[in-house]
């Protein structure tokens, strides 16, 4: 199959997904919004009040529903590398994490109160190299992390997108020793074929 072809196939299945119907229809930026929704659902991660970090937010959605749920009282800083349109109650950043002086304005935006959750719906490029993607999808994740130990309140929460394959387990392992309780979660709205879970984890220690 050419690349056009492919390109067409995947432009025609997107516009038949639910999930892509369903965004389109509540006025969510993308079907993205769902897979938190229900990990949120099962997990209870977004209430009234909260301060939370969204690391890759554009295009919104993630930022959108959790606007939502923290209230007027709440706060939600975004951040990424491509520009995002405005989203009601969201404070964004454009800018990558790892230079340093993007990391500079994004603690300055937070101010001196920490998060009570960061969560990262970040991924690579993918090139459809497994062997060049997983490395990239961990090392996305694990930078996360290291920014989630920098900016997470003791007893918070983070949420962040991995792929399956080389470095997962052990991924895994680390976060567990850092918070209380962590589980892997593939929400519906995660395509079947896609090695993307999510790993929820609560309870920061210090």
């Amino acid at each position: 199959m050419t690349r056009g072809k492919r390109s067409r196939s995947w432009h025609q299945q997107h516009s038949r997904d639910y999930y892509v119907r369903q965004a389109r229809e509540h006025g969510w930026r993308t079907r993205a919004v769902y897979k938190l929704k229900e990990i949120d659902a099962r997990d209870h991660l977004l209430r009234a009040g909260m301060i939370v970090l969204d690391l890759g937010a554009a295009p919104g959605g993630w930022s959108q529903y959790a606007a939502e749920r923290v209230g007027a009282r709440g706060r939600i800083v975004a951040m990424d590398m491509l520009p995002m349109a405005p989203v009601q109650n969201v404070e964004f950043v454009q800018g990558d994490f790892r230079e340093e002086t993007a990391l500079r304005h994004l603690l300055e935006r937070l101010g001196p109160t920490r998060a009570d959750l960061v969560m990262s719906d970040m991924a690579p490029n993918i090139t459809g190299t497994m062997a060049v993607d997983q490395p990239h999808a961990m090392d996305l994740a694990e930078l996360s992390l290291q920014l989630a130990q920098q900016m997470l309140k003791p007893g918070g929460d983070f949420l962040v997108k991995l792929f399956q394959g080389e470095g997962f387990d052990r991924f895994v392992q680390a976060v567990r020793a850092q918070f209380a309780n962590a589980a892997v979660r593939k929400p519906a709205a995660s395509r079947p074929h896609s090695r993307e879970v999510y790993l929820v984890a609560k309870n920061y220690r210090l």
